[in-house]
């Protein structure tokens, strides 16, 4: 009797065994984000919380990196065999990463739903080549932002609407003594400098390559730092600019020591969150000024997008998870962070209230949206121009030479 229960316990065991890694079958997903503007670490962990819930067989191991430390993370990873399932994206990196086979590419997934529903400017932060290497999940460009405060104790009537204009408001601001240094900059040695900068090239209608040989040394190109030096040495320019990035902008301004500051769309909300900011209720935005004759308002591309790597072993869950992140319902939930990819959240008065003014700026900024340049060398191109910036400024160069030494180093 004790023989034959030990027997069926024992088949019972063995019947549990062979249905339990089918019932208990996790998949484990590793993603890279970064810990910086836009959607916060805490925000990135509540999003992937919703989503494990709804998809409990699916984990995700969530790691975050300064913005400086993402692309870098990514390749590396690539090298060693292991890494991520998914990583965030730049859109300066598809070129790249498509050459290099970092990304996968994703073109069969795109669902018709996808391409109707996301703005038309949101996908080119994937597509290299006319195929898609991810989906668009924050939307963002460069805004004016301005305090309203200031301008009306300095007798200006309305933000400037051209660049010229902008150094005249600020002239007066600066001569009437309400601030030393009213604009703000991020003008480090770093990707921050040549996302100013090239809002500047876009206003000034400006190429940065012309067949595939560097075109910004004449041109739009320099007057763009013609006239980022002639701010600096102004001295309407903060002068410590040339070693802000955003973060830094943002404290500045929220401090009240900026009438104009150039920055992303997370500035508006947390600039007017009177529990960080002495500005709240303060705060204006407007697109980035354009150039009498030239341009109506200028705008660059910094969207990024979430990618799924070649080295993924798991690339259905990994779309999965990436479909869930950009879905509309979520970023819709987030929208006071960043703006929605998708076309219908701007009616929608659960993304608009409280941020029509963003959301105004934003229709004229997101349309006007302008590529740093499209090549698998953006890295070397961009640390050879953030090289020419930081030289111009520091009056090491002139403009003409420092562009000119930045083409010659790109690697074009």
């Amino acid at each position: 009797m004790l023989k034959s229960l030990n027997k069926t316990l024992l088949g019972a065991a063995l019947i549990g065994a062979s249905f339990a890694p089918h019932a208990f079958a996790e998949t484990m997903l590793n993603a890279l984000f970064m810990a910086q503007a836009a959607y916060s670490e805490a925000d990135v962990r509540a999003m992937t919380d919703a989503f494990v819930k709804a998809n409990p067989d699916i984990k995700v191991n969530l790691e975050f990196v300064p913005y400086e430390g993402l692309h870098d993370k990514t390749v590396l990873a690539q090298g060693s065999g292991g890494g991520y399932d998914v990583v965030l994206f730049d859109v300066i990196w598809p070129a790249e990463y498509a050459t290099n086979k970092v990304l996968v590419d994703v073109s069969s997934r795109i669902t018709d739903e996808m391409k109707k529903g996301v703005l038309p400017g949101a996908w080119t932060t994937v597509q290299y080549d006319g195929k898609y290497y991810g989906m668009p999940w924050i939307l963002d460009t460069k805004y004016l932002f301005y305090n309203k405060e200031i301008l009306e104790k300095a007798g200006i009537k309305a933000p400037p609407k051209t660049w010229d204009e902008l150094a005249e408001q600020a002239k007066t601001i600066k001569d009437k003594g309400l601030l030393a240094t009213p604009i703000s900059w991020s003008w480090s040695q770093a990707e921050a400098a040549i996302c100013d900068y090239t809002t500047l090239v876009s206003a000034y209608g400006g190429d940065f390559l012309k067949g595939g040989k560097p075109a910004f040394q004449t041109g739009g190109g320099l007057d763009a730092l013609k006239y980022m030096v002639a701010s600096y040495t102004s001295g309407l320019t903060n002068p410590n600019s040339k070693e802000f990035l955003e973060e830094d902008v943002r404290k500045v301004f929220q401090n009240g020591d900026a009438a104009f500051a150039l920055n992303w769309t997370y500035m508006y909300n947390m600039a007017n969150d009177p529990k960080d900011s002495k500005v709240a209720g303060k705060v204006g935005v407007v697109p980035a000024p354009g150039v009498a004759g030239k341009s109506e308002a200028s705008a660059v591309n910094g969207s990024m997008g979430l990618g799924i790597t070649t080295a993924s072993k798991h690339p259905d869950e990994a779309w999965k998870y990436i479909a869930f992140m950009t879905s509309q319902a979520t970023q819709n939930a987030y929208a006071k962070l960043s703006l929605p990819i998708w076309a219908s959240s701007y009616d929608d008065p659960n993304v608009t209230k409280g941020q029509e003014e963003l959301i105004s700026a934003a229709k004229v900024g997101l349309a006007a949206m302008y590529p740093r340049p499209t090549t698998p060398k953006y890295q070397e191109l961009s640390t050879a121009l953030q090289q020419a910036i930081q030289e111009s400024l520091l009056g090491q160069s002139t403009p003409e030479d420092a562009l000119k030494s930045a083409a010659e180093n790109s690697g074009l």
